[in-house]
């Protein structure tokens, strides 16, 4: 990312954590509505890769009911981003009441056996708002990673914005990173993953919406080092100001097979968790960059 370029996109950043919280939250929502549905019908890499993802869930899909659910999705995910901008400004009770989580005895039956538990999550909905949640309504902080932005100063406003929710937020920086995360599940502590994409060398291949797609090998590798519990979880929003939750069952560890079979099969598991959740929800998925292997180039990067 040019200098210039990084200092406009910290300052738009800025710029929206220091202005959108003071809006009233109809008119900051409707401001955000409006930004998405300009995104949109300027069909721009972003809203046609979005598309495209889409068309890979809903393969049945018309080119009509396509472009509904790319500018629902565009919606979603400037929804997203209208809340966190306000999350810091939120009370411990609009935290609370702005989300239903279901199935939430899974997370606290796991935290209250003492061996730790690893929340794993697709992009729905918005996680940072199911994190609060966990930090204030249950009041049990937690761990996460970040990948590292340009510049470094957008990375700061994402880490500082997060770790003022109550999380604790490590660099992704390979094994620094998981090391600190088996740290903290050795002593029953929480840790929440985004674990859906992952282009990685590292990445576990699994069969996604009927094709091959990488996903983060470090839920499966954690639980399997640590005994900690592995719990998928997905979100999504139904049209109120409300955010939905389930926390599903865990995922087990194989009792036969080598560590890599045991973290093949668990990714898998995971997967179609994250693909259930999606599947019911598609448009609050908010994947709008390349996933699926056949997709990329054939170096195998993103293009």
């Amino acid at each position: 990312m040019s200098t210039l370029k990084g200092r406009l996109t910290d300052g738009l950043y800025g710029l929206g954590w220091s202005a959108v919280k003071t809006l009233p939250e109809p008119a900051a929502a409707r401001l955000f509505r409006t930004i998405a549905d300009q995104a949109w019908k300027r069909r721009g890499k972003s809203v046609l890769r979005l598309e495209s993802n889409l068309a890979r869930v809903v393969p049945d899909a018309s080119p009509g009911r396509l472009a509904e659910l790319s500018r629902a999705g565009m919606r979603s995910y400037m929804r997203y981003w209208m809340e966190s901008f306000r999350l810091p400004t939120w009370s411990p009770e609009r935290i609370r009441e702005g989300i239903d989580v279901k199935d939430a005895h899974l997370l606290t039956e796991g935290l209250d056996a003492g061996k730790g538990v690893i929340l794993a999550l697709p992009h729905l909905g918005n996680w940072d708002h199911a994190g609060a949640w966990v930090t204030t309504h249950l009041k049990v902080p937690f761990t996460t990673v970040a990948e590292r932005l340009e510049p470094a100063t957008l990375y700061d406003r994402f880490v500082a914005y997060r770790e003022g929710l109550g999380m604790e937020v490590l660099p992704h920086s390979g094994g620094a990173a998981f090391g600190t995360l088996a740290r903290r599940l050795r002593a029953g502590g929480l840790v929440c993953l985004v674990a859906d994409r992952d282009l990685s060398a590292s990445g576990v291949e699994v069969s996604f919406f009927g094709a091959t797609a990488r996903m983060p090998a470090g839920p499966a590798l954690l639980a399997q080092q640590t005994g900690a519990l592995l719990l998928p979880v997905t979100l999504w929003y139904d049209g109120t100001p409300v955010m939905g939750a389930r926390v599903h069952p865990a995922v087990e560890v194989p009792e036969e097979g080598t560590r890599t079979e045991k973290t093949s099969a668990m990714t898998q598991a995971l997967a179609d968790a994250f693909a259930g959740g999606i599947a019911e929800h598609p448009e609050d998925w908010h994947m709008l960059q390349r996933l699926w292997l056949d997709d990329l180039d054939p170096r195998g990067e993103p293009t």
